[in-house]
């Protein structure tokens, strides 16, 4: 049986929740769980595991960490977390998709360390996720809309590194300028699986799918 490649994870818990009238996305409760207590169980096989967000309460040798000024931006938080992180591989997750498993990341690690060959949106040819020959800078997931989601991805830390010096700055830095500068490979993700709970509304939507499940 082959044993799943090392990784660290940065799991991002720093939204203000606007949409949500203010309150603490992360301590929303869906299903059995909060979205941070989802986030941090789904990356439970990281070597190390980095909260990016205020300080609040986390299980034992969870890290946590906050970008400086807080309020910077994604880009800003995995600056912040990649301080932390020592493996080749790290996972960039938000913690507001609820759907997002053990089984989702196992995949995305799998593919990042390779060699996986996935095809391409963009009609290039199949790049080959192989973290050793540095072909592919990461592997993220895409919707079934064709959306990618780049704060549900693994990356090699190093390529990711380089992506953050190449801003100049990464305060209020969008997060397709970082990724511009890596060349991603893209996982099909499952029906609703990157649904981010954003609004009321997809809260309750996730919900819902998590009991129906």
């Amino acid at each position: 049986m082959s044993c799943m490649p090392s990784y660290d994870a940065i799991v991002l818990a720093g939204g203000s929740g606007r949409r949500l009238g203010g309150v603490d996305k992360a301590g929303i409760r869906v299903g059995e769980q909060t979205l941070l207590d989802r986030a941090l169980d789904a990356v439970a096989g990281a070597s190390k595991r980095v909260v990016v967000g205020p300080p609040r309460p986390l299980p034992h040798g969870v890290l946590s960490v906050s970008e400086e000024p807080p309020g910077g931006g994604p880009a800003a938080a995995i600056e912040a977390g990649l301080a932390q992180v020592v493996e080749p591989l790290v996972v960039v997750l938000a913690c507001d998709m609820a759907l997002i498993n053990r089984g989702v990341v196992a995949a995305l690690v799998a593919a990042a360390a390779g060699p996986v060959a996935l095809e391409r949106r963009d009609g290039e040819p199949p790049a080959t996720a192989t973290s050793g020959s540095r072909r592919c800078d990461g592997v993220l997931l895409v919707d079934e809309c064709g959306h990618r989601q780049p704060l549900a991805a693994a990356y090699c830390a190093d390529s990711l590194r380089r992506a953050i010096a190449g801003l100049g700055t990464a305060r209020d830095a969008a997060m397709r300028e970082l990724v511009a500068q890596l060349r991603l490979v893209e996982l099909p993700a499952g029906p609703d699986a990157t649904l981010d709970c954003d609004t009321w509304e997809s809260v309750a939507r996730s919900r819902d799918l998590l009991e129906e499940a």
